[in-house]
């Protein structure tokens, strides 16, 4: 009986789960379709370009600011090197959001940016196999802790890049970066 009403309570509470979490995405599209929308205008107007390609490696401070740490601290440098392990994984996302995705049609963009921003949480949580010796051996850390580590750091970027990426925003890292702004007039 105990056992029954686990399961009844466990199923009830992933079925609460999935529906917040979609909920969750249905408000997140609603709330950032209208922007994706301003992004298709500017892409499809001819006097608008796509600017040459560039990076800042992690947004948000997270490589310039791995960078002085190990600038400043050769032990730091040594053990975990002068760059995030991730690096990559976040150039290859400023990649896509560089130009917006493939197809400018404003549903299509939005789950490009999805996609981009999926695929770079996996790509971060996959570094954990070129880090997790060192973490152990430097830090004393056990596997389950490397993996959580990864995991925080992953989910982390993920929903950072969900909540201040999006089109249109005024940010230097938002979605289709490699176009003006969208509410600017295009250059004549």
């Amino acid at each position: 009986m105990v056992r029954r009403n686990l399961l009844a309570l466990t199923l009830v509470f992933a079925a609460g789960n999935v529906a917040a979490q979609d909920w969750s995405e249905q408000l997140s599209r609603t709330l950032e379709l209208p922007s994706h929308q301003w992004l298709e205008t500017l892409r499809a107007s001819p006097e608008v370009s796509l600017d040459d390609f560039t990076t800042d490696g992690c947004s948000g401070g997270m490589s310039s600011m791995w960078a002085f740490f190990a600038e400043r601290y050769p032990s730091f440098a040594d053990a975990l090197g002068g760059h995030p392990p991730w690096e990559e994984c976040c150039v290859t996302h400023d990649r896509a959001y560089h130009t917006g995705g493939p197809d400018p049609e404003a549903e299509a963009s939005y789950e490009a940016r999805l996609e981009a921003d999926r695929v770079l949480r996996e790509c971060v949580r996959e570094t954990e196999s070129a880090q997790d010796s060192i973490l152990r051996e430097e830090y004393a850390l056990s596997d389950p802790q490397v993996r959580t580590a990864y995991g925080a750091i992953a989910v982390a970027m993920f929903q950072a890049v969900r909540l201040g990426g999006g089109p249109c925003t005024g940010l230097p890292w938002r979605w289709g970066y490699g176009y003006p702004q969208c509410w600017q007039k295009p250059a004549e």
